[in-house]
């Protein structure tokens, strides 16, 4: 994940940016006029006709404009600063707006010849596209995992800075962690819980009518049982945040049950970071965690739980 506010896909737009994360620069030609029309539209701005198709280009340009800005546009992105802001025309025509990359601020002027770069922004492969001079060497940008420098703790986890905004946001990547241990739901555990929490309904209590009258065939376990069973089971996260004074469990922002757990089924559990966000509370990690009975696909619960660093 990249901390920096990022563009989002339309439809209309989305083979743009899908090219760009396959290291391809594609805009639109008309098949009617053979005219180039960036930005992505339906119709054709030379002749209005509605078939465009998307077709690669060399990325030949110049620069129409520029200005450099000394107060950063965002907060994120105080560290690009100055930031070369640029308009550049391709050599189909086209204008675009973007940013220099690789070149110093008495090299540039307008005029000058451009190439595009290609600046990989996330380990997700989310690509932007930049321009740099045409006698530059440089032609992409690699991701730059915040993680990588950071020291490790005994277990092998990354010590992750709970002050460290591009290193959090790393953690946001869409990987389940491997599966914890399995810990079996019997009769015993699920009436135990129906006494703590009073939820004495049959369906989870009395075998024997459950044999005959519930759609499972046989009693289920609560699904808060299953939902408070994840402490119990120690799926490996790859970070420890650390440097916080406190650290509670905020709430969920998701809870679904979509799939029953029988009695004396084995469930498992992984998870996965959603997003980490700041605010004048703290920090906030969302943690989907997914528990599922061994051997099955459909997830038993998923929660989204917020914890806040303070």
């Amino acid at each position: 994940m990249n901390i920096k506010p990022m563009p989002v896909a339309t439809g209309i737009s989305q083979p743009f940016w899908q090219a760009l994360n396959d290291g391809e620069l594609r805009i639109q030609q008309c098949d009617d006029c053979e005219g180039w029309v960036f930005y992505p539209r339906h119709h054709c701005t030379h002749c209005m006709s509605d078939r465009l198709s998307w077709r690669p280009v060399s990325g030949k340009a110049s620069l129409y404009t520029y200005t450099l800005t000394r107060i950063p546009t965002l907060p994120e992105l105080a560290d690009e600063l100055p930031q070369a802001l640029a308009v550049v025309e391709l050599a189909e025509g086209v204008r675009i707006n973007t940013t220099l990359t690789g070149l110093k601020e008495d090299e540039i002027k307008v005029g000058m010849a451009l190439k595009p770069v290609f600046d990989r922004v996330d380990a997700e492969g989310n690509t932007l596209l930049r321009f740099t001079g045409a006698d530059k060497p440089l032609t992409q940008l690699a991701f730059d995992n915040p993680l990588a420098s950071l020291p490790r703790n005994d277990r092998g986890q990354w010590q992750v800075p709970v002050s460290n905004a591009l290193a959090l946001a790393a953690l946001a990547d869409g990987q389940f962690t491997e599966w914890s241990d399995a810990i079996t739901v019997d009769q015993t555990l699920i009436n135990a819980f129906a006494d703590l929490s009073g939820d004495d309904y049959w369906i989870h209590t009395d075998p024997a009518k459950a044999a005959s009258d519930s759609p499972f065939g046989t009693t289920i376990a609560h699904g808060a049982l299953v939902q408070v069973l994840q402490s119990r089971m120690a799926f490996p996260l790859p970070f420890e945040i650390v440097g916080f004074k406190t650290m509670v469990n905020y709430g969920s922002n998701r809870l679904r049950f979509p799939a029953p757990v029988p009695v004396d089924s084995q469930i498992h559990a992984r998870a996965r970071v959603k997003s980490v966000e700041s605010s004048v509370k703290g920090v906030q990690l969302t943690l989907e965690v997914n528990i599922h009975v061994v051997g099955q696909e459909r997830p038993s619960v998923i929660n989204d739980l917020v914890i806040l660093y303070r």
